[in-house]
């Protein structure tokens, strides 16, 4: 019983993760940030490959991997669209969202 009670205060925990969300969305939309160009490079590249082929079934850390890699894919196009040169480095602004799933990828 205690799991399924666990189960259902987690769940309430994410509703109230969703709305303080919600409320951060039109708060925060993008972040200057600088990144160094091999990394920014790299995620041009990885804006810039075509993948082939569907996607069948796969296990939840494929999913996870995949869904990294589009993340990567978005900054890639983000640093290709607006991103500006100094130096070294670039500057763009990023999504939240990316920014999030960089440093959870960090982790």
């Amino acid at each position: 019983m205690e799991d399924r009670e666990q189960y259902v205060r987690y769940q309430q925990d994410r509703t109230v993760l969703a709305a303080v969300g919600a409320h951060l969305d039109s708060q925060i939309s993008r972040i200057k940030v600088r990144l160094p160009r091999s990394v920014a490079d790299s995620a041009v590249a990885a804006w810039d490959r075509e993948e082939l082929g569907g996607v069948g079934e796969e296990s939840r850390e494929a999913y996870e991997l995949r869904d990294d890699a589009a993340e990567l894919a978005f900054i890639g196009l983000a640093i290709s669209s607006r991103g500006l040169w100094d130096g070294e480095e670039v500057v763009v602004d990023l999504d939240v969202v990316q920014i999030a799933a960089a440093l959870r990828a960090a982790r």
